[in-house]
C-alpha cells in the first residue's frame, strides 16, 4: 500500500482544477459517463463549475498534493421536510486519480465531507456508488457507511 504523506490537502477547487478533475474523470474504465480530457470539452466543464460554485448547497473539492490535483468530491447540501425538516450531505463524483489509489487519498477525502457534514449539523451524510464498482463499495463499508437502499435512474439525453 502507497503511504500519503501529510502534504495532501483538501481544500475547495478553484476553476483552474477543472482540466485535471476532467482529466481523471476521462481515465476512469469504469464511470461510463462520456469523460474526456480533450480541450474542446473544457467549456462544459468550466460552465458546470461556474454552476456548482454559485450553488449555495454545493461545495467541489480537490485532493491536492505537491500542487497537483490527485482526488475530487463533490458535497450537496439538502434539507428536506422528511425527519422534521432534516437534512443531509450527498457525498458524489468521489475519484482519486489512478496511480495514487490505495494511498489513503479516498480516505481522506470521505473523512473531510463527514467533518462538513458534522460542521453544518446534517442528520447523515450519504453517497450512491455505481454498481460495478465492488472495490469501491468495500471501501466506503470499512468507512462505516451501510447500504440501505436501491437507486433508480432515467436517462433524459
Amino acid at each position: 500500500m502507497l503511504q500519503v504523506s501529510s502534504d495532501v490537502v483538501i481544500r475547495q477547487a478553484r476553476r483552474d482544477d477543472v482540466a485535471a478533475i476532467a482529466a481523471m474523470f476521462a481515465a476512469d474504465a469504469l464511470g461510463g459517463h462520456g469523460d474526456t480530457a480533450d480541450a474542446e470539452a473544457l467549456p462544459s466543464y468550466l460552465a458546470a463549475f461556474d454552476w456548482i460554485e454559485k450553488s449555495p448547497g454545493d461545495r467541489l473539492w480537490v485532493a491536492e498534493k505537491d500542487g497537483e490535483v490527485v482526488g475530487t468530491y463533490q458535497s450537496t447540501f439538502t434539507r428536506t421536510l422528511t425527519g422534521r425538516g432534516s437534512s443531509s450531505l450527498t457525498i458524489g463524483a468521489v475519484h482519486t486519480r489512478h496511480d495514487l489509489r490505495g494511498a489513503g487519498i479516498g480516505s481522506r477525502m470521505i473523512e473531510h465531507a463527514i467533518a462538513e457534514g458534522r460542521g453544518l449539523g446534517v442528520r447523515l451524510v450519504q453517497l450512491m456508488s455505481n454498481d460495478v464498482r465492488t472495490d469501491a463499495h468495500r471501501f466506503y463499508e470499512r468507512l462505516g457507511f451501510v447500504k440501505s437502499h436501491a437507486g433508480f435512474k432515467m436517462k433524459l439525453r
